[in-house]
C-alpha cells in the first residue's frame, strides 16, 4: 500500500519544511518537495490531494483512563446539569431508558459541585427520592469522590460505625451522608458489579472511536485493575485495539498482571502493552483535596491530605527500578510535588532510565521546578484546568497561587520537557482545546489566570506529539513527520499556525491515520 499527500500544508514538528508525503505500508517512507514525491508514484500509489488542508502528527494521550471512558458510554451523564433536580430527572431517565429493574446498579458519573446552584454535593436523600429500590453510584467529575444511595450503602455493608484514616467517609451527626472521597470512595466503587462483558466490549469500542475522533492514535489507561483483566484480555483476542493503548497498574498488582501479560510487558502486543506503575499522593485542587504547602483561602489552616506514606513510595520506586519500569505519580498540590521529590532524590542516580512522570502537577511551586530537572521528572499539565477550574481555583486559593497552576512557560524556561493530558474522562480528549488553553489561559468566566505562564503554538503542539512520544519510549517512532517512523497522521481543516489564537480549539479533526490505515474519517 502506498500513498502520496500533497497540495497542504506540513507539520512536522521537525526542523524542516516539506511539501509532500509518500506512505508505504505503516511507515513514512519519504518526506520532501511536491515534484519528488510525486515522482515516487507508480501504479499502486493512490494520490490524496489536500486541497490546502493541513496534515501533523496524530496526537499522543499522555494520561487519561481508558478504562474509564469506556465506562462511561454505561452510566447517567451528570456533566450538563445545573441543579440537584436535574441530577434526580438524569437519573430517572437513565434508569426507564435502559430498562433498569428495581434491584439493579445504577451509575452516574460528571457531576462538580462548583457548576451546581447549591454548591455542594447531592447527598444520598437526593438521590433516594427518586430512586429507593436501586442502589446507585454517583462519581464526581474529577474521579476521586462520589456519593452512594441508601440501597448502595446497605449492599455494601457501609454502616454509621465505619471510619478510615486515608481519605473521608462524610458522616452528619453520626449518620453517613453517603459521601466519600479519595482511598475509600475508590475502593468502594471497585465493590460495584461491572456491566455484562458484551455491553463493556461495546464500551471499549466506543471509547476507541472516541478517541480517534479527536486525533489520538495513543491512548492511556491511568490506572487498570484486576478487575479489568478478563475485558482486556479479550480486546486482545478478538483483535479490537487498533490503535496503541498503554496500561498502568498499582505496583501492588504486579505480579496478577505480569502473570496474565507476558507478552505486553513494556511492549506492544496487539496493540496493548503495560507500561509501568502509578500511585497516587493527593487528591485535586477543586475538591481542596489536594496537599498544598499553605491553606486553602477561608479555611482554619486546611491543606489538604496526603494519601501516602513515604514509606510506601519508596517501596514503589523499588518496584519500578528492579522491573526497569517507568513510574506515574499523581501530584496536584504543591506538598504532594515535595513528597515525590524528597523520594525520588534517594534514588536519583538509578532513576534516568525510567523517566518518572509527575501527573498533573497542578500546583508545582516555581522553586521546585528546578528539582523536575535534577531528578529528570516529567511533568505531564492537566492545563485545561485554567479554563474549567481557574474560576474555583481563584476562590479556593487567590488568585496570585491560582495564577501559577500548571506553569508550562516557567517548566519552559528551565529546559525541562513537559505533556498536556485531559485526564479522561474528566473532561473529553480534546487536544486541540487543551492547545488553546495553554496558550491562551482564559477561564469559563474570561479571566486570564497567569499571563506569563502562555506559550507558544508550538510549544503547545510538542506537548501533545513529540515530547508525548518522549514520555512513553516512542520518540523514535511517533510523534512527529519524518522518514521511518509510523505512519500515525492526522488531517485538520486549519492550519493552527495561521489561526487566530482564539479560535484553535475551533479546529476539526478531518481524518486520523493510525499505521498507515484511515481509521476515522468526518
Amino acid at each position: 500500500m502506498k500513498k502520496i499527500y500533497y497540495n497542504g500544508y506540513f507539520i512536522t514538528m521537525e526542523n524542516f519544511n516539506i511539501e509532500a508525503i509518500l506512505v508505504q505500508d505503516e511507515l513514512i517512507k519519504k518526506i520532501g518537495t511536491k515534484d519528488y514525491i510525486l515522482s515516487l508514484k507508480d501504479s499502486y500509489t493512490t494520490l490524496i490531494n489536500l486541497k490546502g488542508k493541513t496534515m501533523m502528527p496524530s496526537f499522543i494521550d499522555a494520561h487519561s483512563h481508558f478504562s474509564g471512558v469506556a465506562n462511561n458510554f454505561l452510566k447517567a451523564d451528570l456533566q450538563n446539569c445545573n441543579n440537584f433536580k436535574e441530577i434526580q430527572n438524569e437519573l430517572i431517565n437513565f434508569k426507564f431508558k435502559n430498562n433498569i429493574p428495581d434491584g439493579f446498579w445504577i451509575s452516574a458519573s460528571g457531576y462538580d459541585e462548583n457548576q451546581l446552584k447549591e454548591k455542594k454535593h447531592p447527598m444520598k436523600e437526593i438521590i433516594d427520592e427518586v430512586l429507593p429500590n436501586n442502589p446507585v453510584i454517583l462519581q464526581h467529575v474529577s474521579g476521586h469522590s462520589g456519593v452512594f444511595n441508601s440501597k448502595a450503602l446497605e449492599i455494601l455493608n457501609i454502616t454509621n460505625d465505619i471510619s478510615t484514616d486515608n481519605g473521608v467517609i462524610e458522616k452528619n451527626n453520626g449518620i453517613l451522608t453517603g459521601y466519600m472521597e479519595e482511598t475509600p470512595f475508590i475502593e468502594y466503587q471497585k465493590k460495584v458489579p461491572s456491566p455484562t462483558f458484551d455491553k463493556l466490549l461495546f464500551a471499549y469500542k466506543k471509547a476507541q472511536e472516541k478517541y480517534l475522533s479527536y486525533g489520538i492514535t495513543t491512548i492511556q489507561d491511568g490506572m487498570t485493575y484486576p478487575n479489568m483483566i478478563s475485558i482486556y484480555k479479550e480486546l486482545i483476542k478478538q483483535n479490537i485495539l487498533n490503535i496503541d493503548l498503554v496500561s498502568y497498574i498499582s505496583p501492588n498488582d504486579k505480579e496478577i498482571f505480569f502473570n496474565n501479560f507476558q507478552e505486553n510487558i513494556i511492549k506492544y502486543n496487539n496493540h496493548f502493552k503495560i507500561g509501568g506503575y502509578k500511585i497516587f499522593l493527593d487528591g485535586s485542587p477543586q475538591m481542596k483535596t489536594a496537599w498544598m504547602r499553605t491553606p486553602y483561602l477561608g479555611t482554619n489552616n486546611y491543606y489538604g491530605y496526603p494519601t501516602m506514606t513515604n514509606l510506601d513510595i519508596n517501596n514503589s520506586i523499588k518496584i519500578s527500578l528492579e522491573t526497569n519500569m517507568q513510574l506515574l505519580a499523581h501530584c496536584n498540590g504543591d506538598a504532594a510535588v515535595n513528597q515525590y521529590i524528597q523520594c525520588i532524590k534517594l534514588y536519583e542516580d538509578k532513576l534516568k532510565n525510567i523517566r518518572p512522570v509527575m501527573i498533573h502537577a497542578q500546583l508545582l511551586g516555581i522553586d521546585q521546578i528546578k528539582y523536575l530537572k535534577k531528578y529528570n521528572i516529567i511533568p505531564s499539565f492537566f492545563i485545561s484546568h485554567v479554563f474549567y477550574w481557574g474560576d474555583t481555583h481563584i476562590k479556593n486559593l487567590g488568585y496570585e497561587r491560582a495564577s501559577q497552576i500548571s506553569p508550562a512557560n516557567s517548566t519552559l524556561k528551565n529546559n525541562i520537557l513537559f505533556t498536556f493530558h485531559q485526564d479522561s474522562p474528566v473532561i473529553e480528549p480534546n487536544m486541540f482545546e487543551t492547545i488553546w488553553c495553554a496558550i491562551n489561559r482564559i477561564t469559563k468566566q474570561g479571566v486570564t489566570l497567569g499571563h506569563n505562564e502562555k506559550i507558544s503554538v508550538q510549544d503547545a503542539i510538542k506537548a501533545v506529539t513529540i515530547n508525548s512520544a518522549y514520555q512513553y519510549f516512542e520518540e523514535n517512532s511517533k510523534g512527529s513527520i519524518k522518514e521511518g517512523k509510523i505512519a500515525n497522521l492526522i488531517i485538520v481543516d486549519k492550519n493552527p499556525f495561521l489561526t487566530d489564537v482564539n479560535d484553535i480549539k475551533n479546529i476539526k479533526v478531518l481524518e486520523t491515520i493510525s499505521n498507515g490505515l484511515t481509521l476515522y474519517k468526518q
